[in-house]
């Protein structure tokens, strides 16, 4: 599976864990940059988790020259999370000529904390 260098996940200390046509698996070890005013893990660190590892889903079922980007994604927060670590688990839906779609489940201490659906546009890089 390709793994694609993301300067953004690396900034906000996230990794991949596990790559494959059935599934991405990505996590973050929360710190305290990461945290809102009431000392729980910020929304956008949620969203950007989940919206990352449906990328990296649909990308795992894609040839090597096409990509995708975010065309749309809806996140549901089910209960706060706090320091510790944040996992998604990201599966593809449906894959079309131009258009993916993927659900990602986000777990803290394996309670489901978030619940994201993403919509991707597959481009063809060789037309860029």
């Amino acid at each position: 599976m390709r793994i694609e260098n993301l300067p953004f996940l690396e900034h906000i200390g996230a990794k991949v864990e596990e790559l494959s046509k059935e599934r991405a698996v990505l996590s973050i070890e929360i710190e305290d940059y990461h945290l809102q005013h009431l000392g729980f893990v910020h929304g956008g660190v949620i969203s950007s988790l989940a919206d990352n590892t449906g990328w990296y889903a649909v990308i795992s079922n894609l040839p090597e020259e096409k990509t995708c980007v975010t065309i749309e994604i809806k996140i549901n927060y089910l209960r706060p999370a706090k320091k510790g670590t944040l996992k998604a688990i990201g599966k593809v839906l449906k894959i079309g000529k131009s258009v993916a779609f993927a659900v990602v489940e986000i777990t803290f201490n394996d309670e489901l904390v978030a619940y994201a659906t993403g919509t991707y546009a597959i481009l063809d890089l060789r037309q860029k």
